[in-house]
């Protein structure tokens, strides 16, 4: 089920508010005609400080809904536009537009719009990480939630002031999948499903670490598009700086052992497992219990993690559950994975490089398996997500 044919004739508004993110409103605009929907535009008045209208106007076919005295409707335009939809998303969504509609308030077209709509409601939040972080904020998006709307985002990256944190707007290809997983049908109801992802941490001494350089954005991808498709999903994850999917049930670890454990306690309760964390091949013999001090050398004694992978293909005694498994590397991508497929006795590899995959918004995969190699091309890990479920349908049968 490709997340790309699901805006196929869908009415869709998309509101853009007043925030640096507003050029991106403008990829997604592009996204959303590539995926089929029929689009309208309504901005604030500060979006048209940050995007040009003749911008959206040239992308659409149609100018932008600049205020609630549009001469082009013929009647209220706020409600025409609701009446219209059958999703609204709001991109970039600034910690104004949250709390103004989180109250109800409706002095604008875009909020007197979104006050009409009695369509699915998507917000897409961008602002500084101390404003996302605020009480206010917080607030805000806990009534809006219980009010039935839906976030994707914010994420964690670069912001406009130079800082790094929680508050960057989702890309434009997860907004998208995100407003397609609406219409999206609950092909996934009845299946109870668990998704590892991240990495895993292994400590030193009390204040370092060996780690490695997952975010879990593909592990989360995957519970995402699970849970929007009507599965169960238990999603086991180590630490990240991502929300948790709406829905799931989220077993935090550390430690490979810690995952090994909560992973192998309920594999046998599921249809399928998708191991996506990064999980560390090794952890220190003997962890330090203060810290260690700074010497001309240091020597650590490694042993080995279990592989949790190969211990769910050996613990299988059936068909169930569908085991599907990750090869990142960096060389002969194909070979190892055939080899894992193999050795772990799992049904499904996904395969990819390490510069396609890490820290990226998509992927550039191959699946392998008893029947041989399909690449997938280069996807939005959502998209990539779907297709593995697909894949996962078929070999349960």
């Amino acid at each position: 089920m490709s997340v790309t044919s699901n805006l196929s004739g869908k009415h869709i508004v998309l509101g853009v508010a007043g925030g640096i993110a507003a050029f991106k409103a403008v990829a997604l605009a592009r996204e959303l005609l590539a995926r089929g929907a029929e689009l309208r535009v309504v901005m604030t008045p500060n979006a048209a400080r940050f995007v040009g209208p003749i911008t959206f106007t040239g992308i659409t076919g149609r100018a932008p809904v600049l205020d609630l005295w549009d001469p082009s409707y013929a009647g209220e335009v706020h409600v025409e536009l609701s009446a219209w939809a059958d999703a609204m998303v709001i991109a970039p969504s600034t910690a104004n537009l949250l709390a103004r509609a989180a109250h109800g308030m409706a002095d604008d077209a875009l909020l007197a719009t979104l006050s009409c709509m009695q369509a699915p409601v998507l917000f897409a939040p961008a602002m500084h990480h101390r404003m996302w972080q605020s009480k206010a904020t917080q607030r805000a998006v806990a009534l809006l939630e219980s009010d039935g709307a839906m976030l994707v985002g914010p994420v964690h990256g670069n912001l406009a002031s130079g800082e790094r944190g929680m508050g960057r707007m989702s890309e434009p290809l997860a907004i998208a999948d995100a407003l397609a997983a609406l219409f999206a049908v609950g092909d996934m109801a009845g299946l109870r499903v668990l998704v590892s992802a991240g990495p895993t941490v292994e400590d030193i001494d009390p204040v370092r670490f060996l780690s490695n350089r997952s975010s879990g954005q593909m592990g989360y991808a995957i519970a995402e598009r699970a849970l929007a498709r009507g599965a169960q999903v238990t999603l086991v994850s180590g630490p990240v700086s991502l929300p948790a999917p709406c829905g799931c049930e989220l077993v935090q670890v550390r430690s490979a052992l810690e995952m090994h454990g909560q992973v192998l306690a309920r594999h046998n309760e599921m249809h399928a497992v998708v191991m996506t964390a990064a999980v560390a091949d090794y952890r220190v013999a003997a962890q330090a219990t203060q810290k260690l001090k700074k010497q001309a050398t240091l020597t650590l004694s490694l042993v080995k993690n279990p592989d949790i992978l190969a211990d769910l293909g050996a613990a299988r005694t059936g068909p169930r559950p569908v085991l599907v498994g990750f090869a990142l590397e960096t060389e002969d991508v194909l070979g190892y994975a055939r080899g894992k497929l193999t050795s772990k006795k799992v049904d499904l590899i996904v395969a990819n490089h390490a510069d396609d995959g890490l820290g990226s918004v998509t992927n550039v995969a191959t699946f392998v398996d008893a029947q041989g190699d399909a690449p997938q091309g280069r996807l939005s890990k959502h998209a990539l997500a779907d297709r593995i479920w697909d894949r996962v349908k078929t070999l349960l049968g």
